[in-house]
């Protein structure tokens, strides 16, 4: 089983807007909006995330870009990160890869986190700056020493593929380890993969099953359905035609297409072993799961 799952932080060039004067904002501290009023860069990086949140006033990306200049004109990272991230979206700005990308790294080479992954992932994909694989891995890798989760499960993605970096599965098995504790996701299942097949870790069914579930929980579909499949099998956990249901039900929910046949037909193969009882508190287990997740 190998599947390989990229996230990657949505990056996001320049406006001219009228900052609102003094009396005509409400909704904001007087004492944070005069602060940024007089100039100061965290205040108006403050009033700004204020206006893109919509938080005690109208959203308003327009006036958010605009205090964002304010604030990234005089170097605060913050700043230019946010403005970074309206101006690949095109939000309250004109869209431009290229100015977004001139954002973040202004911001990047501050050392701030968030920029440098959404640096290293225009660089992977070759928006706004030239595609080069290293240099994502570089900016990646900035991110990751700083304990970035994203930064940690992409460069672990890189090292299990020879993405821009040498191939090397314990580097990978570690990077997803890391970024699997803090609660990754996609980490997590990729995690789950290395130890169900013995790549980077030794083999440890036990392992997988356990960062499967992790991932399951936060409705990863190949995660439901391999972990599903292993109650079903008795691997790695104790056989339970209850608990495989309940996993390849959510994924068969969960999928489309092919996977969502493969995964129904897994279902409805297990649901043949289960008492008329065991079935209904199953089906009522998966459809609590649904309803709390599908919101």
């Amino acid at each position: 089983m190998t599947t390989h799952w990229k996230q990657f932080l949505l990056a996001l060039t320049f406006v001219s807007a009228a900052i609102p004067v003094f009396s005509q904002i409400k909704g904001i501290d007087p004492t944070l909006l005069g602060k940024a009023t007089a100039g100061d860069a965290e205040s108006e990086c403050r009033v700004g995330q204020i206006y893109a949140k919509g938080d005690r006033v109208g959203q308003d990306l327009t006036q958010a870009a605009a205090w964002y200049i304010k604030a990234a004109d005089q170097g605060f990272a913050q700043a230019q990160y946010e403005l970074g991230l309206l101006t690949q979206l095109g939000q309250g700005v004109s869209q431009s890869d290229a100015q977004a990308a001139a954002w973040f790294r202004k911001a990047a080479d501050q050392g701030l986190a968030a920029a440098q992954v959404s640096l290293g992932g225009l660089y992977d994909h070759g928006q706004g700056v030239k595609q080069d694989s290293a240099q994502a891995a570089g900016w990646y890798r900035k991110a990751a020493l700083q304990g970035n989760a994203v930064a940690q499960f992409n460069l672990g993605s890189y090292y299990e593929l020879g993405n821009g970096v040498p191939q090397d599965y314990t580097q990978a098995a570690d990077l997803y380890l890391r970024a699997a504790k803090q609660g990754n996701a996609s980490a997590q299942f990729n995690l789950g993969l290395l130890y169900d097949n013995g790549t980077g870790v030794a083999q440890d069914l036990t392992q997988a099953a356990l960062w499967y579930n992790k991932a399951a929980d936060q409705g990863v579909a190949r995660a439901q359905y391999n972990l599903g499949s292993m109650f079903a099998q008795g691997q790695g956990v104790p056989q339970s035609y209850a608990e495989a249901y309940y996993w390849l039900s959510l994924a068969a929910s969960t999928w489309n297409g092919a996977r969502q046949q493969q995964a129904a037909q897994a279902r409805d193969t297990v649901a043949a072993r289960l008492s008329p009882g065991e079935l209904l508190s199953a089906q009522e287990r998966t459809q609590k799961w649904l309803a709390a997740h599908q919101k």
